[in-house]
């Protein structure tokens, strides 16, 4: 048995309206912004789901490392376990955003299976198999005490059964609102739990792979994985599903839950469309700047980079403009000499950031934080 699908009340549709709408506008506002700066801010986005997602089970990396380590950087200081899984979940989540228009997917079990070894291949043993049904049982544990179980997952025995009817749901489903099944479809799978390690990312994985699948906007765009990642609310996360008790009891109301993941879809499009506002604003006035200094237009990449991020460093420039190795290293010099940027770091480590010629007014606008709007508390 899984959880029932609860009833929208008249609150719950309205948030929802808006999410629609919040969507459909920044369908129409990516149109606008030239293909360059969408494909740096899809990487972007990208890189923050993964960074947010694996801090929940306490691997950090900065979104920043996570860029640089998609773009094939090797020099990036992260500990052996970070870098391996980082790598693992942004492999997974790059086959996941080609499946939002693969014409003859099908949702089956062994999809879920192979997503699991792409996540957790690399640790895979005799006693924790990936990409294999756990053999059993698994615990929760309570961050404060380590011998209390949070919550205790269903019998080993009873997986199988559980995940035949997942997957039949999640192929023929119901006719709720896609946002809203892919909001249960999470809940579904972290309940189960169905293998020995990995079931949160991997549960936040499908709920992205269904709101790809809806078409409204690209997965990167739509995942609400890093919102998930900020401190408060995955506290808010961890509540939420404690909230479901400490055993599988699916014969409950989860209303609360779809009022989570509404909040979480609302406040998500409002950062998205905020930093795209914000990319627009930084690269008007980088593009003045370079005028006026007399730039190449090309430089602007890395000085947007340093604006947004905080930082550039030499292969993520040269991808963004596809440039030469030599084009991009005479760029970044020419930008360090003349003090707009300044150079920190040796060889193949080295980064970039302001300088004191950097435009001032750019990083005003790049680091000026908004306020985020709760639907529910207006």
């Amino acid at each position: 048995m899984l959880f029932p699908t609860p009833r929208l009340n008249d609150l719950d549709r309205l948030v929802l309206e808006q999410i629609e709408q919040m969507r459909t506008e920044l369908r129409h506002q990516i149109r606008r912004v030239p293909t360059k700066w969408t494909e740096g801010l899809r990487k972007y986005l990208t890189a923050d789901a993964v960074a947010a997602s694996n801090s929940i089970e306490g691997f950090k990396v900065s979104t920043v490392d996570v860029v640089d380590l998609m773009e094939g950087e090797r020099d990036v200081e992260l500990s052996e376990d970070d870098r391996d899984e980082t790598l693992a979940y942004q492999h997974m989540m790059a086959y996941i955003q080609t499946l939002h228009n693969a014409a003859d997917f099908a949702y089956s079990k062994g999809l879920l299976n192979a997503l699991h070894w792409m996540l957790q291949g690399h640790r895979h043993t005799a006693s924790k198999p990936a990409g294999q049904w756990r053999r059993g049982p698994v615990y929760v544990t309570d961050p404060r005490d380590p011998s209390v179980a949070a919550y205790t997952a269903p019998d080993a025995e009873d997986v199988p059964g559980l995940m035949n009817e997942l997957v039949d749901w999640l192929s023929n489903g119901d006719d709720a609102h896609p946002l809203i099944r892919a909001a249960m479809a999470h809940l579904h799978l972290i309940s189960i739990h169905p293998w020995s390690d990995g079931n949160g990312r991997m549960s936040r994985s499908l709920q992205t792979l269904l709101i790809a699948r809806e078409g409204v906007l690209a997965p990167e765009f739509s995942s609400i994985e890093a919102w998930l990642g900020r401190p408060g609310n995955t506290w808010e996360y961890y509540r939420e599903l404690n909230a479901r008790g400490s055993h599988y009891r699916p014969d409950q109301d989860v209303s609360s839950w779809i009022r989570f993941n509404l909040t979480a879809y609302h406040q998500q499009a409002q950062t998205v469309r905020n930093r795209l506002d914000r990319t627009r604003r930084v690269l008007e006035l980088l593009t003045d700047f370079a005028a006026r200094e007399g730039l190449d237009e090309r430089l602007v990449a890395a000085l947007h980079e340093v604006a947004m991020t905080g930082s550039v460093r030499r292969l993520r420039y040269e991808h963004a403009e596809g440039l030469s190795v030599q084009q991009a290293q005479r760029g970044l010099r020419e930008l360090t000499s003349s003090g707009i940027l300044e150079s920190v770091g040796r060889t193949r480590a080295r980064s970039y950031t302001a300088g004191p010629r950097f435009p001032e007014p750019a990083l005003t606008a790049a680091r000026t934080p908004v306020s985020l709007t709760d639907p529910y508390h207006r």
